[in-house]
């Protein structure tokens, strides 16, 4: 299959904004910052190291970050939070969940995604099913289904529907963690109470922006036990002392923005916000199918843009680093990930690189 069949205008147009996607297949274990993203982080620190410091402009990136990300998980910004950790928005989750709730997790799930429930206190119980089960493990006495919508080690895809669906049936939360998915899987905020993103992969921000989208339903069970004064209603006006007013939307439970991240993440989500996102889906998951076709793989239920294979001892992953490829490997597999900036040649070139 070839890239081109299904690139639009709007993907080549984003695939030259990157100038080392060649050979980079490890976009599920960090994103590569475009050359408006590198522009305008070193812009920032060039006006810094001249004495130009503008906060104003920090908290304006911030906002336009908090804005396109709602955008492309289908949300308005007052239900968007903002942070740095997967784990924290967890953490956030779990500790609004009643004493000895159950909380149920795919086998093997990250762990940014378990062990804030592990470690949670208060009786609170983790369960495991594995992932083609999850829907069918959700039983009167779960109150939280916790699930990345792609997993990091198989990238295999949940189905969500069908996870949701059992939720609801048994009047269970359902926690999302879409970090593997947003930038080329369309991920709908409003299909769960909580969707948890951190944007250094597949969204290409520099790491240390991670936003949460809520449901009202959720949001009002939850303690914004970790605010500090950027979750003021007036944040400039909440620098002291405990009387502040907090935000009355999801900004009550931001934490203070690494500043020249969010630099960084405002021109990256802007460059993913203008493509059409069945058109990032088609062209990632288009270059997976040549790339699995090309090793004999079978074909995953759900389509993904990253592809695993047994790899005991590394020797593919070391026959792909050997001929200048970045990939990765995770839990005794090698893992590749075919994102915007990649194409037909990249697939050719590991395909050739495994002696295929």
């Amino acid at each position: 299959m070839s890239a081109l069949a299904v690139s639009s205008p709007a993907i080549r147009a984003a695939q030259r904004a990157f100038p080392g996607g060649r050979d980079y297949l490890a976009a599920c274990t960090a994103g590569l910052p475009s050359r408006a993203t590198r522009d305008a982080v070193v812009a920032d620190l060039d006006a810094a190291a001249a004495g130009r410091v503008d906060l104003a402009s920090y908290c304006a990136a911030v906002e336009r970050s908090r804005a396109l990300f709602g955008a492309l998980v289908g949300v308005g910004a007052e239900r968007v939070a903002i942070g740095s950790q997967t784990s924290v928005a967890a953490g956030l989750i779990a500790a609004s969940l009643p004493d000895g709730a159950e909380v149920l997790v795919p086998e093997g799930e990250f762990s940014s995604m378990v062990l804030p429930f592990v470690h949670a206190g208060r009786g609170i119980r983790v369960r495991t099913a594995p992932l083609p089960e999850l829907a069918s493990a959700v039983s009167a006495d779960t109150a939280l289904v916790a699930f990345s919508i792609v997993q990091s080690a198989t990238g295999e895809v949940a189905d969500a529907a069908a996870i949701v669906a059992a939720s609801a049936r048994h009047g269970a939360l359902t926690l999302c963690d879409a970090t593997q998915a947003v930038g080329w899987l369309p991920v709908a905020a409003s299909d769960f109470d909580a969707v948890v993103c951190h944007a250094y992969k597949w969204l290409c921000a520099p790491r240390g922006v991670a936003f949460l989208a809520l449901s009202e339903r959720l949001a009002s069970r939850m303690t914004p036990i970790h605010a500090g004064w950027y979750a003021g209603d007036d944040p400039w006006s909440s620098c002291y002392g405990g009387e502040v007013e907090l935000a009355t939307d999801a900004r009550r439970f931001d934490v203070s923005p690494a500043w020249q991240a969010f630099v960084g993440a405002a021109p990256a989500l802007e460059l993913f916000a203008a493509i059409d996102p069945a058109d990032l889906h088609a062209h990632a998951t288009g270059l997976a199918a040549a790339f699995r076709a090309g090793l004999g793989l079978p074909v995953p239920e759900r389509a993904s843009a990253i592809v695993t294979w047994n790899d005991p001892g590394g020797c593919d992953l070391a026959r792909l680093t050997a001929a200048g490829l970045t990939a990765s490997g995770r839990a005794g597999r090698a893992r590749v990930a075919f994102h915007v900036f990649n194409d037909a040649d990249d697939v050719d070139l590991a395909l050739a690189a495994l002696g295929r």
